[in-house]
């Protein structure tokens, strides 16, 4: 069967995320006001024709549950194929690992049984923590029309030095493979790569009997010299949430309508869960000015430059500025925030004032009172 098969990888890794994933894995982060991170990747791939796509996750993963259910808001429940739920659950207890994988081609090798499984000739895997509108279907086309082995997207917009980051050639082929530079060069990998089942398995089934676990390491470096790795350049919004920082910096940015507008394109739409909240309520006399404002919030306060997700309420002579509130906040009369993340269910009481930074935000963790 031709098409192609989503494998995302949603588990516990190495970040600075803190209190944001205190409860969570990654994927499942609270993201522009209405979705979760994980919504833009599995949306990506329904808009590509992708009718099965197998969700790795460790750990953390009972919000990632809730949150994916059984597909249904991305048209995934299906009798046959759909969405499957991967959670691992002794594959690596044995190696000490304390409970997380250590690479990709160790998640990988504890789904094999799944792999084999797979009915599409061509697999895309991609990390769970990417903010992403592409055209994957375009990015198959390539790949089949390249005679590569496997395709990695990147960009040439430069990241973190702790990113990986590939030198490509005129003709696309991927020569070198770097990692932990002191200095982002060349084109950065987004860790989204296609390739077919066959040489998956093949792949994966080497470095297991290797014990090798490292996806970038193994197969990128090492078996990049005797395999064609092609690159499918991506220069339009990506964003990996790794960081409070990132994450607050990539929310923040979406306030900007033109980029707003370049990651939610109509003729590629984002799902995200289907919810039943009311119309929000925003008091004339506030103000609320250039802010995202989900459906259910109560907004009688001064809002500026806010994301709120849903059922936020902000009494009257309260004051929120550069803030991004999680679902079911609330903000008091005469509390004043600045450059703040409330997770969800915050409280945060009468004439309390909270002053983060643009670079260092204040995160409130879930459930809290302040």
């Amino acid at each position: 069967m031709k098409g192609m098969h989503g494998i995302i990888f949603s588990y516990e890794k190495r970040t600075d995320l803190r209190e944001l994933i205190a409860d969570r894995i990654h994927g499942s982060i609270p993201f522009a006001g209405d979705y979760r991170v994980i919504d833009f990747v599995l949306s990506a791939m329904v808009n590509a024709g992708i009718t099965d796509v197998g969700v790795i996750m460790h750990g953390k993963c009972q919000s990632m549950l809730d949150h994916l259910g059984s597909g249904k808001s991305w048209d995934l429940s299906r009798n046959h194929g759909g969405l499957t739920l991967l959670p691992a659950f002794a594959y690596n207890e044995k190696r000490g690992a304390g409970g997380q994988y250590r690479g990709k081609v160790e998640a990988l090798a504890g789904v094999m049984n799944y792999l084999k499984g797979i009915r599409q000739d061509y697999v895309l895997l991609s990390d769970s923590d990417l903010v992403i509108n592409l055209p994957l279907e375009d990015v198959l086309r390539r790949h089949i029309d390249s005679g590569a082995d496997m395709t990695a997207v990147c960009t040439t917009v430069p990241g973190d030095v702790s990113d990986t980051y590939f030198t490509v050639n005129d003709s696309g082929r991927i020569t070198d493979t770097v990692y932990d530079v002191f200095a982002p060069m060349g084109c950065r990998c987004l860790n989204m790569f296609v390739l077919s089942k066959e040489l998956l398995l093949q792949m994966v089934t080497e470095c297991a009997s290797r014990n090798q676990f490292s996806f970038h390491r193994s197969i990128l470096r090492e078996m990049g010299k005797r395999y064609h790795f092609h690159a499918y350049v991506y220069d339009g919004y990506a964003a990996h949430i790794n960081s409070v920082q990132s994450y607050y910096q990539r929310s923040m940015e979406l306030l900007d309508p033109a980029l707003r507008q370049a990651l939610f394109c109509p003729e590629r739409p984002v799902y995200g869960k289907e919810n039943d909240s009311p119309s929000s309520y925003i008091d004339p006399s506030g103000p609320c000015v250039n802010s995202l404002i989900a459906d259910g919030c109560d907004i009688q306060g001064s809002v500026k430059n806010c994301i709120l997700f849903r059922n936020v309420r902000i009494e009257k002579g309260a004051s929120v500025e550069n803030c991004i509130l999680f679902k079911d906040t609330v903000v008091k009369s005469g509390a004043v925030l600045r450059s703040v993340i409330t997770d969800k269910h915050v409280t945060v009481s009468d004439n309390v004032t909270l002053m983060g930074h643009e670079h260092y935000p204040i995160v409130i963790a879930k459930g809290s009172t302040v």
